[in-house]
């Protein structure tokens, strides 16, 4: 009788690539940025560049823009991004997969705990600056969290690198560009949730962009892999 030994799937593979996952979370971005810009004052919770000009604006006294909401938003992803860098350097160096699903899962409940903000008390003073201080500290976290899983080319909320890295190593830019599906994606990615966001917002208030963002964040907490 031949016995044949199969070799042990690595624990870390189980589930749904980084790649994808990190797609996806960009997409959120775009809802998120929807969100926060046109329902919060015309304020970015994801996107930080956008959001220093977006200070510089209200600073100036550039109408249609606030110093406390855009300050609120950076100093609330500050502490995402401190806390994320904690959690990183305790469990980054275990298992990937559990660390990733337990980041995703925490954006998961502050994003749903958003809507149900949203829902509850559309248009109260209150309502803006939780959800400003809560999407702009689950960015934060989500933000440090991939800068660590370093995937090339998917840090989920910002464009300008990924753009650049298209133009300059496109064969016009005289290179041979072997990551732009990836590339493509993520621009891709984040236009279409700008799209759903804004409409949504225009069209049906704030809670349903941010239970959406707040379902797909629980949905790859319970599948996301360790690996690309």
């Amino acid at each position: 009788m031949t016995t044949q030994t199969d070799t042990p799937r690595d624990p870390e593979s189980r589930g749904l690539p980084l790649t994808p996952a990190l797609l996806a979370l960009t997409m959120v971005s775009g809802l998120i940025d929807a969100v926060s810009y046109l329902g919060l004052g015309h304020v970015f919770t994801a996107n930080m560049t956008g959001n220093v000009v977006v200070l510089g604006f209200a600073a100036a006294g550039a109408p249609g823009f606030s110093v406390p909401h855009t300050l609120t938003s950076l100093c609330c992803f500050l502490v995402g991004a401190v806390t994320g860098g904690r959690i990183a350097a305790r469990f980054g160096k275990g298992s990937r997969r559990s660390w990733a699903r337990g980041t995703f899962a925490a954006e998961a409940v502050l994003t749903g705990a958003c809507a149900a903000v949203a829902f509850a008390a559309p248009g109260a003073t209150a309502t803006a600056y939780t959800l400003i201080a809560v999407t702009a500290l689950a960015m934060g976290l989500r933000n440090a969290t991939v800068r660590k899983l370093g995937v090339a080319d998917l840090t989920t909320t910002v464009l300008t690198m990924t753009l650049t890295g298209l133009a300059a190593d496109s064969r016009l830019g005289g290179g041979a560009d072997h990551h732009y599906p990836r590339r493509i994606g993520s621009v891709v990615a984040m236009l279409a949730g700008a799209l759903l966001g804004a409409w949504l917002v225009l069209h049906h208030g704030l809670g349903i962009p941010l239970l959406i963002a707040a379902l797909v964040a629980a949905a790859l907490a319970a599948t996301v892999s360790g690996r690309e």
